[in-house]
């Protein structure tokens, strides 16, 4: 049974604040996430899903005022991609800053989201800060497209999962898009 939205997001707001790792559905797939300020936090989501920390992990953000507080300069062509997109994307875009250093590609890229998905948008209004999210598996494992397909060491291992749309089967992974500041578009993945 679901619970009521805004029981959870204060549970899992709760959780974060802490330096907590939560376990959550995203606009996309389920995901890992943790306040993206946090390095402590980031580390753990890493260690959880053995994953190298070379290996960046993408954040979610809810608006513009976020991804400003993040990238000093966004080109005019990632609004139009945000714009036309009919299904979630991701950009990695440059010079990523006031998040956690282990979030941030060697290159200082970063890849973002904007979402408007209820659950992560309200949460990350109670966090005013951006949210990590990594697919809940381990490492060179498949993604999971429900909950019941998550991994009892996933599931063990975050401190709150989250009670809402565990029911669900979820399409696919967001497209990726890297865009450099020189305005370089490169698809990652569709």
């Amino acid at each position: 049974m679901n619970q009521d939205i805004n029981t959870e997001v204060h549970n899992a707001f709760e959780v974060i604040k802490e330096g907590g790792i939560i376990l959550y559905p995203t606009d996309t797939v389920w995901g890992i996430g943790c306040d993206a300020t946090n390095p402590d936090a980031v580390a753990k989501i890493y260690k959880l899903k053995q994953r190298a920390e070379t290996q960046s992990m993408i954040v979610l953000m809810n608006g513009e005022k976020m991804m400003y507080n993040v990238f000093k300069e966004i080109p005019e062509v990632a609004w139009q991609i945000l714009d036309l997109s009919e299904k979630p994307t991701t950009l990695i875009l440059d010079d990523a800053r006031n998040v956690a250093p282990n979030v941030i590609s060697a290159d200082k890229s970063l890849g973002v989201r904007l979402v408007k998905e209820p659950f992560c948008y309200k949460l990350m209004e109670r966090m005013k800060k951006p949210l990590v999210s990594t697919s809940a598996n381990i490492s060179g494992q498949p993604t999971p497209m429900s909950f019941k397909d998550i991994s009892p060491e996933i599931i063990n291992g975050v401190d709150y999962v989250v009670k809402l749309n565990q029911d669900k089967v979820s399409g696919k992974s967001s497209t990726i898009i890297k865009l450099t500041k020189d305005s370089q578009v490169k698809i990652i993945r569709k």
